[in-house]
């Protein structure tokens, strides 16, 4: 095992927490819905802001063939 290598150069993404990206989304939901009750209109759907899928954690990155350290297990 001291020789074994990744096959492709792919990393996942580490951030430090979805708070920020929640936050926003929150956010942007409490103000869309305060508008359309000042307006009297239909509520939005929660799940129109915000993506799960779009997230700081969410995905993987290509780290380049250029370097060893990127193919190493």
């Amino acid at each position: 095992m001291a020789r074994s290598r990744k096959k492709l150069p792919f990393a996942g993404v580490c951030a430090e927490s979805d708070k920020p990206s929640k936050k926003l989304a929150h956010h942007q939901e409490r103000r869309a819905v305060r508008k359309a009750l000042k307006r009297e209109d239909d509520i939005p759907a929660s799940k129109a802001f915000g993506d799960p899928w779009n997230g700081d954690k969410d995905g993987k990155i290509w780290m380049g063939w250029n370097n060893e350290k990127n193919l190493r297990k």
